[in-house]
């Protein structure tokens, strides 16, 4: 009965970040290029390993890794605000309000 309950887990989080890879959501889509996302007044620029946020005074910084685990959060206090990410090599997800950026760490 473990051996069952263990294989349907797995079968269960690979379905489900399999699903959260490939979601329609047009953000993502246009995550791809760099420069600068405009969604409900907040911009979001990556450079590096920095993240360079405007308009988001008041906001929360969202980082997960591919599984959907929160890997940081960082509350943003200003309206201009750039932030060093120590993050080790990988794909993760920003999300800033309703903006949602995916970035790429080598």
């Amino acid at each position: 009965m473990h051996r069952i309950l263990y294989g349907m887990k797995k079968i269960i989080i690979i379905s489900l970040t399999l699903a959260m890879a490939f979601a329609p959501v047009s953000v993502f889509a246009e995550a791809e290029r760099e420069g600068i996302e405009a969604v409900s007044g907040i911009q979001l620029s990556i450079n590096g390993g920095n993240v360079h946020i405007v308009g988001a005074n008041g906001e929360v910084m969202e980082v997960f890794n591919l599984t959907g685990t929160k890997v940081a959060t960082i509350r943003i206090d200003s309206g201009d605000k750039t932030f060093a990410l120590n993050l080790s090599k990988g794909c993760y997800l920003i999300k800033v309000g309703k903006v949602v950026r995916k970035i790429s760490i080598q």
